[in-house]
């Protein structure tokens, strides 16, 4: 009998280790008497031998911690495979296939998961193997194409709409004129900031101004934009996604000489709320700070949304589904049958048609200035933030499920 092996991949989020949970659960729920194996550090780890039986490690009780757990319990990499398919990389990957008796492997990752998921499956074909290679998505940025949304992203607009709703309140406790700038991750999908939306708990609440990649963002236009807040309130709160540009397409970051790149040679776009807290500071010689909300909107198990953690356990659990009818070369994708009552269904995409894409903020979305999220997105959102899962606490605090 074959075995699954499952790996994670990218940046984590905090249902990412559901995923896990549904993948399992679906695989002792089929009856199969082979292993599903946890590669430690992803694909890259897996290159080295490192993988643990998770059907036989874990209790029923810690797969239950494992589902409410956040991080990725098996570890990430950021290992991108050889675009070609040639390299003597991939036979490494298959002889460790044949070796631990592999016949289905299951990635759960955003956009350069799915990447490897499509290479494996096109150098599976010429080779004649018959490994099955199935995509989880997993992505906070909510970014992948040919899915409604990603398991990861109704909980980290969770986190951003109720720390920007408290933000709010903190900032208004004074009299005197001030602006809070909240720095969002999202290098060029807006997704994430827009969630700051629904922060507002009336019309014409703060946060006043929102500002996301997928329109021009210009420090003259924001000038403006901050006189006429203040005319509403003398506190105001913006919200900015870390990768607006300009025009020219320049990141605001790039304005100071701070940034870097990442092992992908992606630019690290943070620091573009410092650069506007000094613009704001000289401009209006008003109260001003920056917050980065940082990686806190991926990791908080304690704000994640039920919803969220269901959905990606179905997506693990599909996932399985899938790899063990013949499927494969898919990702598993989310297709929303109603917003209001809410309901969604699994189906399975050509995952060579989604990698290396990227799914943009609908400009309709976006106010004509440029500066504010219409409310078209809050039918499209709200459904993904709902519920609160029954938490395991312990002393006070939540008890998690931690690799030994």
């Amino acid at each position: 009998m074959k075995n699954l092996v499952i790996g994670q991949s990218g940046g984590p989020t905090a249902v990412i280790n559901a995923s896990l949970y549904g993948a399992i659960k679906a695989w002792k729920e089929s009856g199969n008497e082979g292993h599903v194996l946890g590669m430690i550090n992803g694909i890259e780890g897996f290159l080295s031998d490192e993988v643990m039986d998770m059907s036989a490690d874990l209790s029923d009780e810690e797969l239950e911690l494992l589902k409410l757990t956040p991080a990725a319990y098996l570890g990430s990499c950021r290992y991108k495979l050889p675009e070609d398919l040639t390299n003597a990389v991939y036979p490494a990957i298959f002889d460790n296939f044949r070796e631990m008796n592999i016949g289905y492997f299951l990635y759960v990752g955003g956009n350069d998961s799915m990447d490897t998921v499509d290479k494996l499956s096109r150098y599976a074909a010429t080779v004649g193997s018959d490994v099955r290679f199935i995509g989880v998505p997993k992505t906070i940025d909510n970014d992948l194409v040919l899915t409604d949304h990603t398991p990861g992203f109704g909980s980290a607009a969770k986190y951003v709409a109720s720390t920007v709703r408290e933000i709010v309140l903190d900032a208004s406790v004074y009299q005197q004129k001030s602006v809070t700038i909240v720095e969002i991750m999202g290098r060029h999908a807006g997704w994430l900031t827009a969630a700051s939306r629904m922060a507002r708990k009336f019309e014409g609440d703060n946060p006043y101004l929102i500002y996301l990649p997928e329109a021009p963002f210009e420090l003259e236009a924001f000038y403006h934009d901050l006189e006429e807040a203040f005319k509403k309130s003398p506190n105001v709160v913006v919200c900015v996604s870390e990768g607006i540009a300009d025009a020219g397409g320049t990141f605001i970051c790039e304005y100071s000489d701070a940034a870097k790149l990442d092992s992908f040679g992606h630019k690290m776009l943070t620091g573009c709320g410092e650069i506007l807290e000094t613009f704001v500071r000289d401009k209006f010689g008003v109260k001003v700070r920056s917050i980065e909300l940082n990686v806190n909107q991926r990791c908080s198990g304690m704000m994640v949304s039920k919803t969220d953690v269901e959905e990606a356990a179905m997506a693990g659990y599909e996932g399985v589904k899938a790899a063990l009818s013949g499927e494969t070369g898919k990702m598993v994708a989310f297709k929303r049958e109603s917003s209001s009552p809410y309901r969604m269904s699994c189906q399975t995409e050509n995952v060579t048609l989604i990698c290396n894409q990227e799914k943009k903020f609908p400009k309709e979305w976006i106010s004509p200035e440029g500066n504010d999220i219409l409310d078209a997105f809050l039918s499209y959102a709200l459904p993904l933030i709902e519920g609160e899962p029954e938490r395991m606490m312990e002393n006070g605090l939540p008890k998690y499920l931690y690799r030994k």
